[in-house]
């Protein structure tokens, strides 16, 4: 039976070690490609891709009603992305939390977690709509064929390879993912920052690092905090690695004379969860690796952070505070991995690539909307030019329609009578007899002339590259205008390491030295 089984035309013998091989190669790239990596273009890995378009898809726009989560959930899982609907209701949240996103994409409505890692309301009682800063990223562009579509995973329909992205959306929100053999983590940053290094470069395309960095000092986290130094951040800009020290931003409050001293922290490090920072000060003075402190509260509230650390009465504030930076994620590295797809392939990039590849999708994005828009105004203009003809010779017109047999031959008598294509023979055929008014008749005039003009304006913008970058600088000062905000981060000067002497408090002791020669405390 094994030697009919093997013998079979369509069974072809592989090695082991080679089917192996290219199995998860292919396994590799499809998780590389279609899972854990953001394009370089619009920031974006697919399922975000597939959410925001499908929400787009389906109207779920800003200024429009809520959707319900699992709405959304249920059309891109059964559209787009054929996986578990808990991946995609995740991916969903995450967008929608202010504490995780610089610029959240998605406008949620009910509970979708805090920085304390509660979990988000089920999909059935969330509602949530495209942020306005999100149509930025697909916008009227998607409909002018300034993209190019892909079927989707049965053949079906169509969806976006990419978006056309009118901001720098991989730094601004910046990424994180784990794919085979290889990750990426991009920090936030400020989106007029951002803007502003973007335009330099187009500006000046040999336009240096440093140059970059005095526009784009760092990256900007949602959860604010402190960055200390600089010496990461210019590594990773200048190589694609790198790593950046964030720190708390903690203040010591000084109550009445005869109260307590308090430490209040106000701000977190990214991604540090706040419920577990509290409960790993709690085990360190349980266990007495430090001491001093005498109670500990949480008094966050929406209006934001506040964890209060009440010390003893002898206690040094700056030794505890000290310790806590030391002891707990209240000071915590971020490493910083440039990772991106460019052209289907993984690549580490540098700051200077980056934007870049941006301004080049940009370019293309600007020049493709432009040919569909010539393309469609010189559609307008033959037929404009059509109707003028007919406005022009209007009782002939007239009388050639009437004496027609029916409406093909009318519109047959009208392109040989009067030089007409199908096209300008249709639109008078369709043409109503209000437009027949001289007041109609000067509308259609006025209205040839402007799209007269509109196309030699088009055709000047696709013959000169710079008149197309003019544009693209133009839309990312716009959406500067309406999006950007102040810096969060601030970025303080590097801070050393905590010595021995950082951590215990300096006091007078006697000091004992015996006849044998130990030395005792008293």
């Amino acid at each position: 039976m094994s030697d009919t089984l093997f013998a079979r035309e369509d069974r072809v013998p592989v090695a082991l070690e080679q089917e192996l091989k290219h199995s998860y190669l292919d396994y590799a790239m499809s998780v590389i490609i279609g899972r854990a990596l953001p394009d370089v273009r619009d920031g974006l890995k697919p399922v975000h891709r597939r959410i925001l378009f499908g929400m787009w898809e389906q109207g779920n726009t800003a200024g429009k009603a809520y959707k319900k989560s699992a709405r959304i959930v249920g059309d891109v899982m059964g559209k787009y992305h054929p996986h578990g609907d808990a991946a995609i209701y995740d991916t969903l949240v995450r967008m929608a939390q202010e504490f995780s996103m610089r610029h959240v994409l998605v406008d949620g409505q009910g509970n979708f977690g805090s920085i304390d890692g509660d979990s988000a309301a089920a999909m059935r009682y969330t509602e949530v709509r495209l942020a306005r800063v999100a149509e930025e990223l697909l916008g009227e562009d998607l409909d002018k064929e300034t993209i190019d579509w892909a079927p989707n995973y049965d053949g079906s329909l169509r969806e976006p390879t990419v978006l056309p992205a009118a901001f720098p959306n991989l730094l601004v929100n910046g990424s994180s993912g784990i794919a085979v053999g290889m990750a990426t983590n991009i920090p936030p940053h400020n989106l007029g920052e951002v803007i502003d290094a973007t335009v330099a470069l187009a500006r000046n395309p040999a336009v240096t690092l440093e140059e970059l960095i005095e526009v784009l000092p760092g990256p900007d986290f949602p959860t604010a905090a402190i960055i200390r130094g600089t010496a990461g951040i210019r590594q990773a800009y200048a190589t694609g690695h790198g790593s950046v020290q964030m720190q708390a931003r903690a203040r010591i409050e000084h109550a009445k004379k005869g109260e307590r001293v308090s430490i209040v922290v106000s701000e977190l490090p990214y991604q540090v969860n706040k419920a577990r920072l509290v409960e790993r000060i709690a085990e360190l003075v349980h266990g007495k690796e430090i001491e001093g402190i005498a109670d500990l509260r949480d008094e966050s509230d929406r209006d934001g952070i506040r964890v209060v650390v009440d010390l003893k009465r002898d206690a040094v504030p700056q030794v505890i505070l000290n310790q806590l930076y030391k002891l707990t994620p209240m000071q915590s590295s971020f490493g910083i991995t440039f990772l991106a797809i460019v052209d289907n392939q993984p690549k580490v990039l540098t700051l200077k690539q980056i934007l870049e590849y941006f301004l080049e999708h940009r370019k293309e994005v600007v020049t493709r909307r432009t040919s569909f828009e010539l393309a469609r105004a010189e559609e307008r203009a033959h037929i404009l030019e059509g109707l003028v003809i007919a406005l022009d010779h209007l009782d002939e017109v007239i009388r050639t329609i009437r004496q027609a047999a029916d409406p093909a031959t009318a519109k047959a008598n009208l392109i040989t009578g009067f030089s007409l294509s199908a096209l300008q023979a249709q639109a008078i055929l369709d043409m109503r007899l209000q437009r027949l008014t001289g007041l109609e008749r000067d509308k259609i005039i006025a209205e040839f002339k402007e799209v007269r003009a509109l196309i030699e304006r088009l055709k000047a913008i696709l013959g000169d590259n710079a008149l197309v970058l003019e544009i693209v600088i133009g839309e990312l000062e716009e959406i500067k205008r309406r999006f950007a905000n102040e810096r969060r981060t601030e970025i303080m000067p590097e801070a050393a390491e905590f010595s021995v002497e950082d951590l215990i408090v300096e006091e007078d002791v006697v000091v004992t030295v015996t006849r044998s020669g130990y030395i005792k405390r008293a």
